[in-house]
C-alpha cells in the first residue's frame, strides 16, 4: 500500500481578481513568512488597494484551518503567498484624428498557504456531521376522513327542449311604464305679471289710410 503523505499546510485561493499581478505581488511579499496576527496588522494599515484582496484570501485560509482541521488561527504563519497572472480584458478609448488607444484590464490569481511552526503535520479533516432528516408530519385523522368521504353528485343538467317548454308555460308580464324622475321634479313655470310698458306694446295701433292723411293735411 502506498504511504499517505501528511499535509503540512492549509491553503486558500482567489481566482480572476480584478487587480494587476504586479500590484498584488508587492503586497504579498510583505506578509510572506510572518505570523497570521502580524500579517493581519500589516494588511489593515496598508494603503494599497490590492491589500484588501490579499486580506480576504488570508481570512479565507484561516477559516479553512479552523473549520476543517480544528486549528487555532493565531498559531499559524504564512508559508507561501504567490500571485499569478490571469486573463487580460482588452478595451479601447477614442483619441484624436480618429485613432484608438488600447486599455488593458489585467486580472490575477492569489494563493496563500498557512502552516504550523516547525512544519508540524496538519491534523486530518474533521468528520462532517450527518445531515438531520426531519420526519414528515403525519396527516390528521379528520383530514383523512374528509379525503375519503365521497363528493356529492351534481344535479343533471336540463336539456334545451325542457327549458324552452318551461319558458312558454310561464305567462309574460306586461311591460312596466317607465317614469322619469327628471320630468316629475321639474317645477311648473310661473305666470309673468303684466307691466304697463308690456300692455302698451301689446295693444294694436290704429291703421291710418291715405284719405285720412289727405284730409288732415
Amino acid at each position: 500500500m502506498a504511504a499517505v503523505e501528511e499535509r503540512t499546510f492549509v491553503r486558500a485561493e482567489a481566482r480572476y481578481v480584478r487587480t494587476a499581478p504586479r500590484k498584488a505581488q508587492l503586497v504579498a511579499e510583505q506578509i510572506r513568512g510572518r505570523s497570521v496576527p502580524e500579517a493581519r496588522t500589516i494588511l489593515a494599515f496598508m494603503t494599497r488597494d490590492a491589500a484588501r484582496d490579499v486580506e480576504r484570501v488570508l481570512y479565507s485560509a484561516v477559516a479553512n484551518a479552523e473549520a476543517n482541521h480544528g486549528l487555532d488561527g493565531d498559531e499559524l504563519y504564512v508559508l507561501t503567498a504567490t500571485v499569478g497572472s490571469g486573463p487580460t480584458l482588452k478595451r479601447w478609448r477614442a483619441r484624436a484624428r480618429g485613432r484608438v488607444a488600447r486599455i488593458k484590464k489585467r486580472t490575477c490569481h492569489i494563493t496563500i498557504a498557512l502552516a504550523l511552526p516547525e512544519e508540524q503535520a496538519i491534523p486530518a479533516p474533521l468528520p462532517k456531521p450527518a445531515p438531520v432528516v426531519t420526519p414528515a408530519p403525519e396527516p390528521e385523522a379528520e383530514a383523512v376522513e374528509e379525503e375519503e368521504a365521497p363528493k356529492p353528485k351534481r344535479a343533471p343538467r336540463k336539456k334545451a327542449s325542457e327549458t324552452a317548454e318551461t319558458a312558454e308555460k310561464k305567462p309574460k308580464r306586461a311591460p312596466a311604464k317607465k317614469t322619469t324622475g327628471a320630468a316629475e321634479d321639474k317645477p311648473k313655470p310661473r305666470a309673468k305679471k303684466a307691466t304697463p310698458k308690456a300692455e302698451a306694446a301689446e295693444k294694436p295701433k290704429p291703421k291710418t289710410t291715405r284719405k285720412k292723411k289727405a284730409e288732415d293735411s
